[in-house]
């Protein structure tokens, strides 16, 4: 399915196989040779999308830019099943595994690797051939790459990245944080109810 949203469609290479589930919304590009399975999101909230050559996007994984985080994909990328990108910037020859979770500002460089339910944190950059193990964490700069149970370091590094501030422009100790961050979100979202399908 394919969406018109803010009056911007998508483009996709004659070549690339879109399943009929996946969800194409906005200005998202499309290369050659990409296959978008079923299930997979793509959408444009305000800032462009692009993928490059033999891109494969495997089922219910979500793709999502933001107006201040495009998202460009490179060649040769495999994001896996239920993987999230939002506002990420991924080179060429990627792996991203099932279930891995890429935030805003992240780049992630060439042949790099994100295993199974890996994180890779806000503006935070892995350089080329970087692999960021099963369930663990790549977070802040300088980059660390952490497990799971390295709670209060991860949690250190959170605070430094400001994820309230980075993404939604609000004060993390604003006593009503979470009122304000599902307003002013909810309100840029329902624009979609304007979308038009296109296909």
């Amino acid at each position: 399915m394919q969406f018109e949203h803010q009056d911007r469609q998508p483009r996709i290479h004659p070549s690339a196989v879109i399943a009929e589930t996946a969800v194409i919304s906005g200005d998202v590009t499309i290369g050659p040779d990409c296959q978008v399975l079923h299930g997979a999101v793509i959408t444009s909230e305000g800032g462009p999308i692009t993928l490059g050559e033999n891109v494969i996007v495997m089922e219910n994984a979500v793709v999502r830019a933001t107006s201040t985080n495009p998202v460009h994909i490179g060649d040769h990328v495999l994001i896996g099943p239920m993987a999230s990108i939002s506002g990420a910037t991924i080179a060429d020859e990627v792996f991203l595994a099932t279930g891995t979770r890429v935030f805003n500002g992240a780049r992630i460089r060439e042949r790099s690797e994100v295993r199974i339910n890996a994180v890779v944190h806000l503006r935070t950059e892995l350089p080329p051939e970087t692999v960021v193990p099963i369930g663990w964490v790549a977070i802040g700069d300088p980059l660390q790459i952490l497990p799971p149970e390295a709670h209060e370091k991860i949690e250190a590094a959170q605070r430094e990245l400001d994820f309230p501030g980075y993404v939604f422009g609000l004060d993390r100790s604003t006593p009503d944080l979470m009122v304000q961050l599902t307003e002013r979100y909810g309100h840029s979202l329902a624009r979609h109810a304007e979308d038009r399908r296109v296909d």
